[in-house]
């Protein structure tokens, strides 16, 4: 913690010294938004390269005074969760003045870019991240530094390791994976014990678009197990951005497809022609928004929907129908119809694409 209490001092005491010769302070961040300035290491995920081009934010300039100030504010945040040996989340730190911040990502960027100047990890600097996956069914394994976990006798989840390259002695009797975009869906299937009901299988959720250790520990089950990997999504258009991540990877990350993306991957459900087929009632289901439909348009034109037509033709029905739908819809049939019939129909029969 001194370590990083002077890292600050050293910033405050450079923006001091600009002021006593009367010049404007400035701030000198990497250009992380640069992928020429990015390498990825297996043991650490994305790092800047050494020597990468600089972007300087000024307190003489309009464009860039209030991304200087509030830069500060969050230094002085920092600097006092240190002295105190206390933590937050980001969010907390965004909920702490909203007026002032404006937006989550905005806190985001800079608590990234203050970390990225100062060179210190981002818990170094007191800062909880709250977007973790969790892992749940027949699945144990040993983590680096030799603590042992069991996922199958856990009545809770198990959070996604933070370091997965580093976990070892895999073991499973699996007979697929399910990967579940939303917590509260992964929640009610672990309530029902729906992981041993039907036959042992590992259940994941990225709590909505899955961070970097998420993925990669999907990829790793795929590469250590080689079974069937399905996913459970919303029926929208967001639901099916999320599971073209985890089967053809994104733009921004598209240069380590190779160890994040898993294209053995199926879609499951909720598909919108399932809708349909189980009559779910109109009245269940939510109009699209401005949003959706530029979303699913651009989804469209994407170069894998071309090869996969099943898909192609989900995606022609909610265009058509202009309306999306929760996993949580099938609770109008029946209060457990997605565990007790509906997923185990679908494994069953082959009901997915």
């Amino acid at each position: 913690s001194s370590e990083v209490l002077e890292a600050i001092e050293n910033v405050i005491q450079g923006v001091v010294q600009s002021l006593a010769q009367k010049k404007a302070p400035v701030l000198t961040v990497a250009n992380r938004a640069d992928w020429r300035n990015i390498e990825f290491k297996d043991s650490v995920g994305l790092q800047m390269i050494p020597g990468c081009t600089t972007k300087q934010i000024r307190s003489d300039c309009p464009q860039s005074a209030r991304r200087f100030a509030l830069m500060l504010k969050i230094l002085s945040m920092i600097y006092k969760m240190v002295q105190s040996n206390t933590y937050a989340t980001k969010r907390d730190i965004y909920y702490s003045d909203t007026l002032l911040f404006g937006s989550q990502s905005v806190v985001d960027q800079i608590i990234n870019d203050i970390s990225c100047m100062l060179k210190i990890p981002r818990r170094s600097l007191h800062v909880l991240s709250t977007t973790k996956g969790f892992v749940a069914g027949n699945l144990s394994y040993t983590e680096e530094d030799g603590t042992k976990v069991n996922c199958t006798c856990s009545a809770t989840a198990v959070t996604v390791p933070s370091n997965v390259q580093g976990i070892k002695n895999l073991t499973s009797h699996a007979k697929f994976i399910l990967i579940v975009e939303k917590d509260a869906t992964f929640q009610r299937l672990l309530d029902d014990d729906f992981f041993s009901k039907v036959s042992p299988c590992i259940m994941i959720t990225g709590r909505g678009i899955p961070d970097l250790n998420t993925r990669l520990l999907v990829r790793k089950l795929w590469d250590s197990f080689q079974i069937p990997i399905f996913t459970l999504m919303d029926a929208d258009p967001h639901g099916v951005e999320i599971m073209c991540v985890y089967k053809y990877g994104s733009v921004s990350m598209s240069f380590e497809a190779h160890h994040l993306t898993v294209p053995s991957v199926k879609w499951l459900g909720l598909l919108p022609s399932d809708l349909k087929r189980l009559n779910i009632c109109k009245d269940a289901l939510i109009p699209f928004t401005r949003q959706d439909e530029n979303k699913l348009a651009s989804i469209q034109k994407r170069p894998y929907i071309a090869c996969q037509p099943l898909w192609k033709k989900e995606l022609e029905i909610m265009a058509a129908s202009k309306l999306k739908a929760e996993i949580q819809v099938l609770t109008s049939v029946s209060a457990d119809y997605l565990s007790r019939v509906y997923l185990p129909n679908k494994l069953q029969f082959g009901g997915w694409l």
